[in-house]
């Protein structure tokens, strides 16, 4: 995997990274890097399939008030329908939507999240090496604003991404940093589960068992 360079966000006046949760956090970024997502300054015309959907239907009222809160929601739960019927290429385009609206209103903890369902879409839908750019996006913003649930989920998406391109030793470690940051954060039992899991800790045998 290409590694590009983390961000130096004390240029910007940031301040330094401090604390052991933090310092994961760094570690995480270090080793994924990041790949700048262009920003988009206006979306194109919603495609016509999606167009003529029910589900377009709030999209596009919101959309046509300029109500960035209302129609990065209604893409949201377009998309998560779409996902719902394993319609991978109309879950994407609406989770695009979604991220795109939420971030002209600095819903940051929103579109953070949809940066990381579109990592899961992608990977869903069979292409693991196009969804590294989003999850690394996700690790980098929920870092930035101290969503630790969110940042380990995101790691753990990369991680099954990076497992399914055959990359065991990276979706391992990747597993064992966001088994970390979800415990930090308090996450529900089977998400750190799935981190754990996926890091391929072996279960202790019962004498019964034994």
């Amino acid at each position: 995997m290409t590694r590009v360079p983390a961000r130096d966000t004390r240029a910007w006046g940031e301040q330094a990274i401090r604390g052991p949760v933090a310092r994961l956090a760094a570690r995480l970024q270090a080793f994924i890097g990041r790949e700048e997502r262009r920003p988009v300054d206006r979306l194109p015309d919603l495609p016509v399939p999606l167009r003529r959907s029910p589900l377009a239907v709030p999209y596009l009222d919101a959309a046509r008030e300029r109500d960035h809160r209302r129609a990065g929601a209604a893409a949201s739960n377009a998309s998560e329908q779409a996902i719902e019927a394993r319609a991978w290429w109309a879950a994407d385009a609406w989770a695009h939507r979604a991220l795109w609206h939420f971030e002209r209103v600095d819903m940051a903890l929103a579109a953070t999240r949809q940066a990381r369902r579109i990592g899961d879409i992608r990977v869903a839908g069979g292409d693991p090496s196009a969804s590294r750019r989003y999850y690394a996006e996700a690790i980098s913003e929920a870092r930035d604003i101290g969503a630790e649930r969110e940042q380990g989920m995101a790691a753990l998406g990369l991680g099954r991404a990076e497992l399914d391109l055959g990359n065991v030793t990276v979706a391992r470690r990747l597993a064992g940093i966001a088994e970390e940051l979800l415990e930090r954060a308090g996450a529900p039992a089977d998400e750190t589960a799935a981190a754990r899991e996926l890091r391929g800790e072996e279960k202790p045998v019962s004498p019964e068992e034994g």
